[in-house]
């Protein structure tokens, strides 16, 4: 299961909106399938993995990160169906799908083919690999992570607006990395008038990766980018599972503030800047009581001589 988690992250970021699944079919202690979903959502990992295991499906054992689905679709066959016909002795399911078109119906038909399922190995793992997807089916919306990458004190610029570059080169390496896991990227008006940011993915075989753009801005459109006139816009975003927002910091407060931010990175350089700009605006907290008991420590990692803390939101 580790292995087919480990294969659905190669999907990450370019299959909005299916998720991105893993797939390893074993037979007699030997990998002979192994798929994940691929760009633009089909086909689908166990597509892909009973193409690559042909014959030697038959009485082995599927594992796969998510429930096969069950409806039917245009774009191909539902792969509970298909897993089914294939006759694995033995699925071995992460996570159950929350969508409701298969919520356990692709459970049904494999066991009603004789097929024993088993499910919920490393679910935490599962459902985290695919948080975005999960993120969008249960509360109609894009996962959504903010980044901030700051000084010790909690600067993003000097006081003049010079910004580049305050992190480290890993750090910056890290961003890009992240960008290619998203499906969207999205900053405010003010940070594409001032940095005119690129946006995309640098990292050398990820180019390919780079997410869609959007502008938060009340005013008019922008090519190239998709306008989101207010936060709680992303809920028209249906065919988005991931979405990265860098900034600035009337953006970030934004988003903070309407509580819409499921995960934090927090790249911070190991520089004092004083007077400068801050990383967040203002949040509108009447009370400390107010900001604690939100946010949980996830990860810390070094990058160079920058920290990155992932913080992710308690509901």
């Amino acid at each position: 299961m580790r292995s087919a988690i480990a294969l659905g992250e190669r999907g990450r970021g370019l299959t909005a909106p299916n998720p991105n699944v893993g797939c390893v079919i074993v037979l007699d202690g030997k990998a002979v399938g192994e798929g994940w979903t691929r760009p633009g959502g089909r086909p689908h990992a166990e597509a892909v993995a009973l193409a690559a295991a042909g014959d030697s499906v038959r009485g082995a054992t599927v594992y796969v990160t998510l429930e096969p689905c069950a409806h039917v679709s245009a774009r191909g066959p539902a792969c509970a169906t298909s897993l089914a016909e294939a006759r694995p002795a033995k699925v071995v399911i992460g996570v159950g799908d929350p969508d409701p078109r298969t919520n356990g119906l692709g459970i049904e038909r494999l066991e009603t083919a004789g097929i024993e399922v088993l499910t919920g190995l490393l679910k935490d793992e599962a459902e985290h690999s695919m948080a975005g997807f999960f993120t969008r089916i249960r509360l109609g919306r894009p996962r959504v992570t903010l980044k901030l990458a700051m000084s010790i004190d909690g600067r993003i610029a000097l006081a003049s607006g010079e910004s580049k570059w305050i992190t480290g080169a890993e750090a910056r390496e890290d961003v890009h990395l992240e960008r290619a896991r998203a499906d969207m990227i999205l900053v405010g008006r003010g940070t594409y008038e001032t940095d005119q940011p690129r946006l995309d993915v640098r990292l050398p075989g990820l180019e390919h990766a780079s997410p869609r753009k959007a502008l938060l801005t009340t005013r008019g459109p922008v090519e190239g980018f998709v306008r989101l006139s207010s936060p709680q816009a992303i809920r028209t975003l249906t065919d988005i599972n991931d979405l990265l927002v860098e900034g600035g910091a009337e953006t970030a407060a934004a988003f903070l503030g309407a509580d819409l931010v499921d995960r934090l990175l927090i790249y911070r350089a190991p520089i004092l800047i004083g007077e400068g700009k801050a990383g967040i605006g203002d949040l509108g907290l009447d009370t400390l009581a107010d900001a604690h008991g939100r946010w949980t420590l996830a990860e810390t990692r070094q990058l160079g001589s920058d920290t990155l803390q992932v913080y992710e939101r308690q509901r």
